[in-house]
């Protein structure tokens, strides 16, 4: 009896030192927060508000979805469209291990996030960057932007198990550009995809413009095991130490140098309702 009884406290002694070493690389939850209705399992899977104000920049960036903390983050905290956001520097991004399971379950998806920019240059908003050969880009998904202050040009790309699709927002396209969303304000984008019609639709502030159509796609089927992270304010590919010596410039791997706030990713076409909902409360 005396045997047993040791061997049931010694398997509950491994099986605490067990869970309690599941998150040793992250800092202690000695602050709060911001966190977000979602039941568990829900559709948010990834959101970032950036409003910490401790002197932890890993704790300001902290994903309020499952309490995943960035490995980096070097970038300032600033004034954003509800509380604090963060500016974007050159060769500078918040580097995260995963965005959560939002891979493994975004059939359909959402991206949400306030931007502010008055310079345009090539650059992207986040990426999830991939292994290498998986595509010429580097990258499973991103969001990139460039052209000019009056005709902004912006790019969703999506590669996927089967398939990669551009959906563009440009002067040369049905789809058009969107006039005015880098004027030095916070403005509000969201880029829903329905997988059931095959179709994205960028929203700004809160407003449906134009479409793009992926024919016939359906779902998305991502591929986790060839993701390799989370880039908010950087494209898929790294700059080299002498690219960034030389102050290199490469529409791949360039960082956002303006203002992102309130990011968050969907496994679900959000609809209309809700995106305005995101927009008129600054979420």
């Amino acid at each position: 009896m005396k045997n047993k009884l040791i061997k049931i406290i010694s398997l509950f002694s491994l099986s605490v030192l067990a869970i309690s070493c599941q998150n040793l690389d992250r800092p202690e939850l000695d602050a709060d927060y911001p966190k977000d209705i979602n039941a568990p399992g829900g559709p948010l899977k990834f959101y970032v508000a950036f409003d910490g104000t401790t002197n932890n920049p890993l704790m300001n960036a902290v994903d309020s979805v499952k309490a995943k903390f960035p490995n980096d983050n070097p970038l300032a905290s600033m004034d954003g469209a509800k509380g604090k956001g963060v500016q974007g520097a050159n060769y500078k991004y918040i580097k995260y291990s995963n965005a959560n399971d939002f891979a493994q379950n975004a059939g359909s998806f959402t991206v949400s996030v306030w931007t502010k920019k008055s310079v345009m240059k090539t650059d992207h908003v986040f990426s999830m960057p991939a292994v290498d050969n998986y595509h010429w880009s580097g990258g499973s998904m991103f969001l990139l932007t460039e052209g000019s202050v009056a005709e902004p040009i912006v790019k969703f790309f999506v590669k996927d198990k089967t398939d990669e699709k551009w959906f563009e927002w440009v002067p040369w396209a049905p789809t058009g550009f969107v006039a005015g969303i880098f004027d030095g304000n916070w403005h509000h984008l969201a880029f829903v995809y329905n997988g059931s019609t095959s179709v994205m639709t960028l929203y700004v502030d809160g407003q449906p413009k134009t479409t793009s159509e992926w024919a016939g796609h359906g779902n998305v089927v991502l591929e986790p095991s060839k993701i390799t992270g989370l880039k908010i304010g950087a494209g898929p590919q790294e700059f080299t130490p002498d690219e960034i010596a030389s102050n290199g410039d490469d529409w791949l791997k360039n960082s956002w140098t303006g203002g992102i706030d309130q990011f968050r990713m969907y496994t679900t076409p959000l609809s209309a309702a809700e995106v305005q909902t995101l927009f008129t409360k600054k979420k």
